[in-house]
């Protein structure tokens, strides 16, 4: 991996807050379910409504374990014929494999389609223009609404995201063969590639939870910001009855919050965060976020120093580098 420049992180960091950045999503898995029974079998399964969903909508959704744990973060995105799970990049097979072991006499088929598909993603203010002029449509303004089109005579699908850099975005899906021509039409015309570095300090500013570094299988669903991961009105899915005890008559322990740090040290994950000298969480992923000029953090704080503007401290090797809580998303 070649590492980038400070000047490049900024310039990609800027084209997204301020125009349009191009990004390679070629690692994320995509399963595929077919079959008359794959929105019941999936809506059983998943925390969010699939069964209401038509074709071209979508959601967010979690895999709970049976006590409220996240077991994978993925996009559902329904087809005329198919429903296709996008999942965190590596968590592919694990996640077929779970819901493998629930299927009994349904009729569905699942399958690892992740050699079918190359995916990209538009991200930034003029995002939805720019799909628009390439492939003359444009989703809907609904999170994983998504429509067929064509780029640069290569059918795709184009499907709004949900923002995770705090900013518009559109994902674009073309079949595997002809993902070069589909990259390179996407970055025609000197739209800049948004590299990892530029990419993680968006997303953590966004305060957008990364699976599995900041919602994993160490986590309740309640302890991250959920609300667009789940329906209250659907019915059973494993883990439901955590998620609705601690929503009814109960709470959770600890919070995902952000962090900003003093000085110029960014903390490595797992940084243990103190109040006093007593350890109160520890940070799950950090960045220098162009926006503030300064690290931010996600942590785990326990909740009794859990309200924004209340002053932790973070070690950082051998330092404790003062810090403060923030609610999520950053002010930029």
């Amino acid at each position: 991996m070649i590492a980038m420049t400070a000047t490049e992180t900024a310039s990609e960091y800027a084209a997204v807050r301020r125009g349009v950045g191009l990004v390679d999503r070629r690692a994320a898995g995509v399963l595929e379910a077919t079959g008359r029974d794959r929105a019941t079998f999936l809506n059983a399964l998943l925390s969010n409504d699939v069964k209401s969903l038509a074709p071209g909508q979508g959601c967010a959704a979690t895999l709970l374990d049976v006590h409220g744990k996240v077991q994978v973060v993925l996009a559902v995105w329904v087809l005329d014929d198919r429903i296709l799970l996008v999942t965190p990049p590596g968590s592919a097979p694990a996640t077929l494999e779970a819901l493998d072991r629930y299927l009994f006499s349904e009729k569905v088929e699942l399958r690892d389609a992740g050699q079918d598909w190359a995916l990209f993603m538009l991200a930034g203010p003029q995002a939805p223009a720019r799909a628009q002029r390439l492939a003359g449509a444009v989703p809907e303004d609904r999170p994983w609404s998504s429509i067929v089109a064509s780029i640069d005579g290569v059918p795709v699908r184009l499907v709004r995201g949900a923002g995770e850099t705090g900013e518009p975005d559109v994902w674009v899906a073309a079949p595997a063969a002809e993902a070069e021509r589909v990259w390179k039409a996407l970055g025609a015309g000197g739209t800049p590639v948004i590299g990892a570095e530029a990419l993680e300090a968006l997303r953590i500013e966004a305060g957008t939870p990364q699976f599995p570094a900041d919602i994993g299988p160490a986590v309740l669903l309640p302890e991250v910001p959920f609300e667009t991961l789940v329906s209250h009105t659907k019915g059973c899915y494993p883990g439901q009855e955590v998620v609705v005890r601690i929503r009814d008559r109960g709470h959770v322990n600890r919070h995902l919050r952000g962090l900003v740090l003093e000085g110029d040290a960014v903390p490595p994950a797992g940084s243990e965060v103190v109040a006093g000298e007593a350890p109160i969480g520890a940070v799950t992923s950090a960045t220098r976020s162009p926006g503030l000029g300064r690290p931010v953090a996600l942590a785990m704080i326990r909740r009794s120093h859990a309200e924004p503007g209340t002053p932790v401290g973070v070690r950082v090797g051998d330092r404790l580098v003062p810090a403060t809580v923030s609610a999520l998303p950053f002010g930029r």
